[in-house]
């Protein structure tokens, strides 16, 4: 049986694919429970992960077909496979995970660009919610989009069911980049490298404090004080920040430093 999630091992960091190509890598019970297993299995041995699909879908969202004859004969969601719970897990996550967007990402395709925490996306990929269609609110991907995105942009994809491409998903802030599909792979992995070179505690702590701030701290002072108790348990975990004064001390540079 072909792996449903395929990890390939980088020296920097971990590519996870969808690989359901024949279902348009649309997320049924077995391939949730394989990226929430490929994410186990990569914890605290990669910094950075990139997520993407196979050939050309990024994913078309939850397995409908499956979902309804799961209701049908009265199967209840296990936790560790529910969408929900998939979702929460990237979040949860200490790596960073960043979504490189090949194709088509549908409903719950784009809550997984929306839930990684930097997204780059092929110009030709086509993002949308179709709910709408079937008379649903997108229970997920509009949370998810309506957190991420001004109120209209929002609306837009939620209300009329139409898809954005690549470089308008940029332009609205939905990924980070778009890019011609023959280059995605290569930005999505040159852009992991280079936030592998940072120190692992200090990423999740980050990764951390961006959902903290302003979801649970809107206030300033509090989220100042917020983050400088981050940076106190950077501290108490990882020795990096002494070791990075001491290499500018002695005039020699750091990753990152200087760096566009």
């Amino acid at each position: 049986m072909t792996d449903l999630v395929v990890i390939e091992e980088r020296e920097t960091h971990a590519v996870l694919r969808i690989n359901r190509a024949e279902k348009r890598n649309a997320m049924n019970r077995a391939t949730r429970t394989a990226l929430r297993d490929a994410m186990e299995n990569i914890r605290g041995r990669f910094k950075v992960v990139v997520l993407t699909g196979t050939d050309s879908t990024f994913c078309a969202g939850v397995d409908l077909k499956e979902s309804a004859a799961d209701r049908e004969q009265g199967i209840g969601e296990n936790p560790y496979s529910d969408w929900n719970e998939v979702n929460l897990a990237i979040r949860r996550h200490p790596a960073i995970f960043i979504a490189a967007v090949n194709g088509t990402a549908l409903g719950g395709g784009s809550t997984l660009i929306n839930i990684c925490d930097l997204a780059i996306a092929a110009n030709e990929a086509q993002i949308g919610m179709p709910e709408m269609g079937f008379a649903t609110y997108p229970g997920l991907a509009g949370p998810a989009a309506q957190i991420n995105l001004t109120r209209k942009r929002a609306a837009w994809m939620i209300l009329t069911t139409k898809r954005i491409d690549g470089p308008t998903a940029q332009a609205w802030g939905l990924v980070n980049l778009s890019v011609p599909k023959e280059e995605l792979m290569a930005e999505a992995e040159a852009l992991a490298a280079h936030i592998a070179q940072f120190d692992a505690v200090a990423l999740t702590e980050s990764k951390r404090a961006m959902d903290y701030i302003p979801n649970v701290i809107s206030d300033w002072r509090q989220a100042f004080e917020y983050g400088t108790k981050v940076n106190t348990l950077i501290r108490s975990r990882s020795n990096a920040r002494n070791e990075s004064i001491a290499k500018f001390v002695r005039g020699e540079r750091n990753a990152g430093q200087g760096q566009q």
